[in-house]
């Protein structure tokens, strides 16, 4: 959705074309924190996009809100993660990159969070990570795609198959209301998420994008229990204005399966109030599981395919769609409109990173 965004920005007709609803998959599922969790272990391409995406944040949610009068709910409140083991590693990371962080001994931790566990010995604190509510933000997303003249929206909307012709995607043939519908256009992104593969595959294409499921929980509180995040170990819990608090989550290979299970929700729950006691008096109100595309390392791919010359791809941010969906926009945008990028785009390249064309 932000790639049409962006394009429609520069100009161009945009048709997104959606098997489901805008934004019901991975960005809907996960927990809308603004930074990739422990970001020190990422890679450099990671974090490049990360860090730009981090900053474009504040703009892209007030333009948002005052087109659509949906307000996608972005809060700067912080991230504690506790007990890190590899605490200096992350505080050469956070000086090297200009990003504030702060080691906390036990009081302050206790200071910022009272309703926390103690135990803990030392803590991480980024104070200038936020937090968007996910769930608001793509349907803000959907309706400014809607008020632009130059989207059309085609929702529930399955691509069948694709054409091509040279080097070049003529069309592809989409399911519309039990009609089989043939469109064409110059140039096609395909940004499926982690389906992007089964539709490269229709290409030719092995793109290394493989689905990764993720279970989540959520509690409601009747007043606020926390005032920013907190992870432990892997897992986090995420403060939502109305006192809302989610838990996540599981990493999980299972293909396409999307059900959620009775040990995924034990688990999630021991993690939660092994650091938050005040939990285990509250009920889990809503459990659900999203699928995300892991590409390896966590590095998206994003640029032309190889072997034709109007098709790009913008997939494989696993743990962090969300998280680097404004940065990764505007270098695909940057790209399609033949402009100046405000990143180098060599690190995602597919053709770059061995993405080989398809004998034809």
């Amino acid at each position: 959705m932000l790639v049409a965004r962006g394009l429609s920005h520069h100009g161009a007709r945009v048709q997104l074309i959606e098997r489901g609803t805008c934004g019901q998959e991975a960005s809907w599922a996960g927990g809308g924190i603004v930074s990739p969790l422990y970001p020190w272990r990422y890679s450099d391409p990671v974090t490049a996009l990360a860090n730009r995406a981090q900053d474009a944040y504040p703009e892209l949610a007030q333009a948002l809100a005052t087109e659509t009068g949906i307000d996608p709910e972005l809060s700067v409140c912080g991230l504690l993660m506790l007990d890190a083991a590899d605490h200096e590693e992350a505080l050469q990371w956070a000086h090297r990159h200009d990003r504030p962080m702060q080691t906390w001994q036990p009081a302050q931790i206790q200071v910022r969070e009272p309703e926390l566990a103690e135990g803990s010995e030392r803590a991480l604190y980024m104070p200038a990570v936020a937090n968007i509510r996910n769930p608001r933000l793509v349907k803000a997303l959907a309706a400014s795609l809607r008020l632009q003249p130059r989207v059309d929206v085609c929702e529930q909307s399955e691509i069948l198959r694709i054409e091509t012709r040279g080097d070049r995607m003529t069309a592809v043939w989409v399911r519309q209301q039990n009609e089989e519908v043939r469109l064409q256009a110059d140039v096609f992104v395909l940004a499926a998420g982690a389906w992007t593969g089964q539709l490269l595959a229709q290409l030719g294409l092995a793109l290394p994008v493989t689905p990764v499921k993720g279970q989540m929980l959520l509690y409601k509180a009747e007043e606020a229990l926390l005032r920013g995040v907190v992870l432990s170990q892997g897992r986090y819990l995420i403060p939502r204005r109305d006192h809302h608090i989610l838990v996540g989550s599981t990493l999980e290979h299972a293909d396409f399966d999307k059900s959620i299970t009775e040990h995924a929700c034990d688990s999630l729950r021991a993690s939660a109030e092994r650091m938050l006691p005040a939990l285990s008096a509250l009920p889990v109100v809503q459990q659900w599981a999203g699928l995300r595309p892991a590409a390896p390392d966590g590095v998206p791919f994003i640029g032309r395919l190889p072997g034709f010359s109007n098709a790009f791809v913008n997939a494989g941010h696993y743990r962090n769609g969300l998280v680097l969906a404004p940065a990764s926009a505007d270098l695909l945008v940057e790209l399609l409109a033949n402009a100046p990028t405000g990143l180098d785009p060599r690190p995602y390249d597919p053709v770059l990173r061995g993405i080989k064309p398809a004998l034809r």
